[in-house]
């Protein structure tokens, strides 16, 4: 007589880095998104799509904290829908706004490590910085240049290179390239992909839609604050050229 074969337990599925759970937010009486439900696995990257006013930035903003939200924001498989910015900062959670966000009196460096001292111990700064400037070598030559002397894309490159270098587990970066030049744009993605290297989860929002499905595992496509559709970056593709031909308006 055959023995029954053994009964297995299927592995526990690691938490998501970041998961939307139904969540809705508004800004005074605008409804800004509506119900909305998505998953950044562990290691993963996700390209976040939509025309402007879709709610992309929103959902950027209430990930980290800075928008107050209804429904549930997970980070790491832990509820942080009511914790406040600095808190979930803390988690590793790194946003990266759009915009240049830095200190326009201070030099490169000195942006450099006020960013950093937030993130890694003293005794790894001098290191932590060495690897920024190896990614992006443009900063390098101008560590002690004023960073408000800087075009808008070394700016954005400054922004990018704190969130590089302090290791994070989960990056939003939001519309990283927008106003810049494709030379830029494309320094900016290296850095992108520098990080994912080290492990952190991305969520890319982005209007240039071919720049974040090159880089993506998944994409959502927001429409009027809900999720209108996602799945894989070639699906995604179709699924815009069905949305064109339906009148769709297309990011920019």
């Amino acid at each position: 007589m055959t023995a029954p074969a053994p009964i297995t337990t299927p592995p526990p599925t690691a938490p998501a880095a970041l998961e939307f759970r139904n969540v809705s937010a508004s800004y005074s009486n605008y409804r800004a998104l509506f119900d909305v439900s998505f998953s950044v696995p562990e290691g993963s990257v996700v390209a976040l799509l939509g025309a402007n006013g879709a709610g992309k930035s929103t959902v950027a903003r209430v990930a980290t904290g800075l928008v107050a939200a209804t429904g549930c924001v997970l980070v790491g498989g832990r509820d942080v829908t009511r914790l406040s910015a600095h808190r979930i900062a803390r988690m590793g959670v790194a946003h990266v706004p759009e915009g240049r966000g830095v200190f326009g009196d201070l030099n490169v460096e000195e942006n450099l490590v006020l960013s950093l001292r937030r993130h890694v111990p003293g005794g790894q700064l001098s290191s932590a910085l060495d690897y920024a400037y190896s990614v992006l070598p443009a900063l390098a030559a101008r560590r002690h240049q004023a960073a408000g002397t800087l075009s808008g894309g070394e700016q954005r490159m400054l922004s990018l290179a704190g969130v590089l270098a302090s290791s994070p587990r989960l990056v939003i970066a939001d519309e990283l390239s927008l106003g810049l030049a494709p030379v830029v744009v494309d320094a900016v993605y290296e850095g992108l992909k520098a990080i994912h290297r080290r492990g952190a989860a991305l969520l890319v929002v982005e209007q240039q839609v071919d720049r974040a499905l090159s880089l993506a595992d998944h994409a959502v496509l927001l429409s009027r604050g809900a999720v209108h559709w996602q799945g894989t970056p070639v699906q995604a593709r179709a699924e815009m050229e069905l949305l064109l031909m339906a009148g769709y308006a297309p990011p920019n």
